[in-house]
C-alpha cells in the first residue's frame, strides 16, 4: 500500500482540517474523546486502509455452503485480517448505547469511511438500536454486537419493490409458536452470511398493502432449535465496494421475533434508516477526504511545466473545489448528526424536533453523495493517468463514492421522502426556525441569497400541485442543502474564524449564484491547501 498511496501510513485525524472545529461547536464531550479519536485516526490511515485495498484487490467475502459433515451453513468466509479488523473496530458502536454521544460513533465512521468495512459495522448498529430502543426483551444480544462477538444487518428491500417498502411481499405467520417468516425476495442483504442477527421488514397475513402494513421483526441465523433459520442463496459480484458480504436471502418458515408493536414498523423502520442514511452521509465525506489528503501530497510530490503542480493556478481551483465541496459537506452532515442526537431517544408519534432531524438527514445524504463523487473523480484527474488505475488508491476511492449515492435510497427517494416530512409533518418550518436566524445574523449578501433561496424553494414546493411538486423535488433538495451548507459555515465562523465565513462566500460563488469561485481563492492558501508541514 506504501507504493499506491500518499495518505496510507498517516494519521487521518492528525491531518483533518475542518471535522475538530465542528465537532467543538456541537459536541460538549468533544474534548474527552479526541484522544480515541487520534488512536483511530491512525487506524484509519494504516492498518484499515491496507486491509480494505487487500479485500478490494484479492480478497473479497466468499460463500461457504456446507461444512465438512453435509449440513448447510450458509456462512461468509472473511479473509483472516479483514475479520480481524471489524472485531477490533466494533467498539465504534458503542457509545449512543453507553451514555455517549451519535457524534462520537459518526466521526469514528468519518475516519474509516471505507464504504464496505463501514457497512459491516453500521448495519450491526442498527440491529443493536431496534433491540435497544424496542425490543428490550432480546437485550442479551446488544453486548455480542457491540463487542464484534456477533454481527447484525438490516434487510429491507426486495428485488421487485427496490426502495418501495410498500410493495414488499415477505409474509408473517402467527402460530401457537411464533412468528414465522417466509419469502424468497430480500435482494440486496448486506452482511449476508456474516450476520448472527437481522432485522427484517413483513408483512403479517390481513395487514394492508402498503407500507402501513409492514412490521419489523429480529430473525437470529439459528432458530431455537439450532437450526439453520435463513438461507442465503449466493453473494453478489459488486464492481464497487466489495469488502461487506452481500447476498440473496431466502426466508422458509424462518422462526422471527416481533419487534415493539406490528402497526409501528413502518415507522421502526424509517427510523432506523435514518441512521444509515446519516452513516451514508459521514461515509461519502470520509472518502472525499481521502481523495483529497492523497490530492494535497500530489500536488506537492508532481511537478510539471517546471514547478510543482500546486503552483500553477489550475490546480489551485481544483483544489478549491474540493476544500469548499467537503467543508460544506461535513458541516451539513454533522449539523443533521446533532439534530439526531438531541431526537433519537423519541417514539412514535415523534415531535417536531425528530421531524426536522429526519428532513436534514435526506439533505445530507443526499448532497453528500454528489460532492464525494465530484471529488473523488477529480481526484483521479489530478493524478493524471496513473489516477485511473487499478494499481493505485485513488480508482477504488471514486467507485466506492459511488455506492453512496444508491445505498439508502437513491436521490429520487430522498426527493420524495422530503415532500413527506414536508406535507405531513411540516418539518421545514424546523428546519427555517433553524437557519433563517443564521443566515440573518451573518447579514451577508451571500446569506441574505441563500435565505431567498430557501424561502423560495419551499414556497415553491408547497403551491405546486403534488405532481408539479414531485417534478421539482430534486432540484428542490439541493437548493436546500446547499443554503443550509451556507448558514452552517457562517455560523462555524464565529467561533472558528474567518476562513469559515470565506469558506461559505465560496460555496455561495459556486453553488447558488452558480459562477466560478472569485479569483482572490488562488492566493488564499489556507482555503486551497489546509493542512500544515507537508
Amino acid at each position: 500500500m506504501e507504493f499506491q498511496s500518499y495518505a496510507y501510513g498517516k494519521n487521518h485525524w492528525a491531518l483533518e482540517p475542518d471535522l475538530p472545529h465542528i465537532l467543538r461547536r456541537y459536541w460538549p464531550g468533544f474534548s474527552g474523546f479526541e484522544k480515541q479519536l487520534h488512536e483511530f485516526g491512525a487506524l484509519a490511515g494504516g492498518r484499515a486502509y491496507a486491509v480494505a485495498d487487500t479485500v478490494d484487490r484479492a480478497a473479497a467475502p466468499e460463500l461457504v455452503t456446507m461444512d465438512l459433515d453435509g449440513r448447510r451453513v450458509d456462512r461468509a468466509r472473511l479473509a483472516p485480517e479483514h475479520m480481524a479488523l471489524l472485531r477490533d473496530m466494533a467498539w465504534i458502536n458503542r457509545p449512543p448505547y453507553e451514555g455517549g454521544s451519535w457524534h462520537a460513533h459518526f466521526a469514528l465512521g468519518y475516519l474509516l469511511a471505507d464504504t464496505g468495512l463501514y457497512c459491516s459495522l453500521i448495519v450491526t448498529n442498527q440491529t443493536a438500536y431496534a433491540i435497544y430502543k424496542y425490543a428490550p426483551e432480546h437485550s442479551r444480544w446488544i453486548e455480542p454486537l457491540l463487542s464484534g462477538q456477533a454481527w447484525g444487518a438490516t434487510w429491507m428491500s426486495e428485488t421487485h419493490a427496490g426502495s418501495d417498502l410498500g410493495a414488499n411481499r415477505t409474509l408473517a405467520r402467527r402460530d401457537d409458536s411464533g412468528w414465522h417468516l417466509d419469502g424468497n425476495d430480500k435482494y440486496f442483504a448486506s452482511n449476508a452470511g456474516l450476520a448472527d442477527l437481522a432485522i427484517v421488514t413483513a408483512r403479517p397475513e390481513g395487514t394492508p398493502d402498503g407500507p402501513k402494513g409492514l412490521a419489523l421483526f429480529l430473525v437470529p441465523r439459528l432458530d431455537e432449535a439450532g437450526r439453520l433459520n435463513f438461507y442465503v442463496r449466493r453473494l453478489k459480484r459488486k464492481s464497487a465496494t466489495r469488502a461487506v458480504p452481500t447476498g440473496e436471502v431466502e426466508f422458509h418458515n424462518t422462526q422471527a421475533y416481533l419487534i415493539g408493536e406490528a402497526e409501528l414498523g413502518i415507522y421502526y423502520t424509517l427510523e432506523n434508516l435514518t441512521v444509515s442514511r446519516l452513516a451514508n452521509a459521514v461515509g461519502a465525506m470520509g472518502l472525499a477526504r481521502k481523495a483529497h489528503l492523497e490530492a494535497l501530497y500530489r500536488v506537492c510530490a508532481r511537478q510539471a511545466f517546471g514547478s510543482a503542480l500546486s503552483e500553477h493556478p489550475l490546480i489551485r481551483m481544483d483544489l478549491t473545489d474540493l476544500a469548499v465541496r467537503t467543508a460544506g459537506g461535513l458541516a451539513l452532515t454533522f449539523h443533521a448528526v446533532q439534530a439526531f442526537d438531541q431526537a433519537w431517544q423519541q417514539r412514535p408519534p415523534y415531535t417536531a424536533a425528530y421531524h426536522t432531524a429526519r428532513f436534514l438527514s435526506h439533505l445530507a445524504k443526499n448532497r453528500t453523495a454528489e460532492h464525494a463523487a465530484e471529488v473523488t473523480r477529480q481526484v483521479m484527474e489530478l493524478f493524471g493517468g496513473v489516477g485511473f488505475m487499478e494499481d493505485f488508491a485513488i480508482s477504488r476511492l471514486h467507485r466506492e463514492a459511488l455506492v453512496t449515492a444508491i445505498w439508502e435510497g437513491a436521490s429520487n427517494i430522498q426527493a420524495l421522502d422530503l415532500l413527506e416530512a414536508m406535507h405531513k409533518k411540516h418539518a421545514h418550518e424546523g428546519f427555517l426556525d433553524e437557519m433563517i436566524p443564521l443566515l440573518e445574523h451573518a447579514g451577508t449578501p451571500d446569506a441574505r441569497l441563500a435565505a431567498q433561496t430557501i424561502g423560495a424553494t419551499l414556497e415553491k414546493l408547497a403551491q405546486l400541485p403534488p405532481a408539479e411538486a414531485q417534478w421539482y423535488s430534486k432540484d428542490a433538495l439541493t437548493a436546500l442543502a446547499d443554503s443550509a451548507s451556507v448558514a452552517l459555515l457562517y455560523a462555524l465562523a464565529e467561533q472558528g474564524g474567518e476562513r469559515w465565513a470565506r469558506l461559505a462566500a465560496l460555496y455561495t460563488a459556486r453553488f447558488l449564484r452558480r459562477e466560478s469561485y472569485p479569483a482572490w481563492a488562488r492566493d488564499d492558501r489556507e482555503i486551497w491547501f489546509p493542512l500544515q508541514g507537508i
